[in-house]
């Protein structure tokens, strides 16, 4: 028998997983990852751990024994935590438990959301920039997601409704909506989401709707939302996280809304992927929704406050391009003569001691711009800026 070589393994491999991209931030982050004195603005998470008040309920779980299998739907608290939390926000009668699943991260949430309504050789379209793994997932379910560009301009990122509209074709199933928006800050107003939703009615379509930064707008309370809008049977699956209001990136722990006769159906994709969340995490995940609202608004606050420093800085360098974020922690810009987001981003690693995200990473709409998080410290944000200025200012 020949032996196989690591070429005819790979070949081997179906054609969904091979065409799973590396991811351009990822890359990014590997080269500097070790590098002494680098300062991270690279992915989308805080510098503030988790606060005490949750991590302290998941090790009383532990401490008493719930460590066992548990309700892969969540368990019945979290459910109800996850319905007041939302009725508080929105306030809809419709908003139950039984509208709410527990998932092993945000990006379970949007894998699982996704293989609901995307199969083979189906597409789903995604304004763009955009966070690259809802795209990922859509070809490792056999399908494909179609990029349909944001429009840029100094006063901000907009949706272009009639480009959108132009790119519904016969195998299209979903319409996938992140607002506010990493990378770009954009945020859909209650007018653009309303002509989404139409649009999506009128031709059948689901709309996967990715509101993890809902909470971080910065001209209002909060984002608007699908919730503000829908009626209870309207085809949308909202998907978000604990990661960024709770500062539980590494917890990996998320949710699912969707309606209720759904719930069979996301409960078996969970079993049949991870079988559930452990019960200490979703104790966790109840003290801060319960608990939470004063480390949000500090976390809020705080962005804003970087978001400041970080515009305010790069602005006076004349060589910056952006528009100023609504929402997220994320500015998204470029800068004169550099072209080149990849190579920029590893430059700067190199250069500056400062860790970027490449635009290239959320779709061919980033070509030429980074993303910087701002959801940092104001003395790091300071610092990272200035390093960035002198690098900005000594290019020709």
């Amino acid at each position: 028998m020949l032996k196989k070589t690591a070429s005819d393994i790979h070949l081997a491999l179906r054609s969904e997983a091979l065409a799973a991209p590396e991811s351009g931030i990822v890359e990014v982050v590997n080269r500097g990852r070790l590098k002494e004195g680098l300062i991270p603005l690279w992915v989308g998470e805080g510098d503030l751990p988790t606060p005490s008040f949750i991590a302290e309920a998941a090790t009383r779980s532990l401490a008493a024994g719930e460590t066992f299998y548990t309700w892969q739907r969540g368990i019945p608290e979290l459910r109800e935590a996850l319905a007041k939390y939302h009725a508080g926000l929105y306030r809809r009668g419709f908003i139950t438990a039984e509208r709410f699943f527990v998932t092993g991260s945000g990006m379970q949430a949007i894998q699982i959301a996704i293989a609901l309504v995307v199969g083979k050789d189906d597409e789903i379209l995604v304004p763009s920039p955009a966070w690259p793994n809802a795209a990922a997932a859509a070809g490792v379910a056999g399908g494909r997601a179609v990029e349909v560009p944001l429009v840029f301009s100094a006063e901000g990122w907009t949706l272009d409704i009639e480009a959108l509209t132009a790119a519904i074709r016969p195998r299209t199933r979903a319409i996938f909506v992140n607002s506010p928006s990493n990378p770009t800050g954009w945020v859909a107003s209650r007018e653009e989401l309303q002509a989404l939703l139409t649009l999506a009615r009128k031709h059948g379509l689901w709309i996967v709707a990715d509101e993890v930064y809902g909470r971080f707008a910065f001209d209002e309370d909060r984002a608007p939302s699908f919730y503000d809008i829908m009626e209870a049977d309207d085809r949308i699956l909202f998907v978000n996280t604990f990661s960024k209001n709770w500062a539980m990136t590494g917890w990996r722990i998320g949710w699912i809304g969707a309606h209720p006769s759904l719930g069979q159906t996301i409960e078996n994709l969970i079993q049949y992927s991870t079988s559930g969340v452990a019960a200490f995490m979703q104790r966790a995940a109840v003290t801060a929704l319960e608990r939470g609202e004063d480390f949000l608004a500090h976390q809020i606050s705080r962005a804003n406050r970087g978001r400041d420093v970080v515009t305010t800085g790069l602005e006076a360098t004349g060589r910056v391009r952006f528009a100023r974020p609504r929402g997220a922690f994320y500015l998204f810009f470029s800068i004169d003569g550099q072209p080149d987001a990849r190579k920029t981003a590893i430059r700067m690693v190199e250069e500056a001691l400062v860790g970027l995200a490449p635009g290239t990473a959320f779709g061919q709409a980033g070509e030429g711009f980074l993303r910087l998080c701002f959801a940092r410290s104001a003395d790091q944000l300071e610092e990272a800026t200035r390093r960035l200025a002198r690098w900005i200012t000594a290019q020709p």
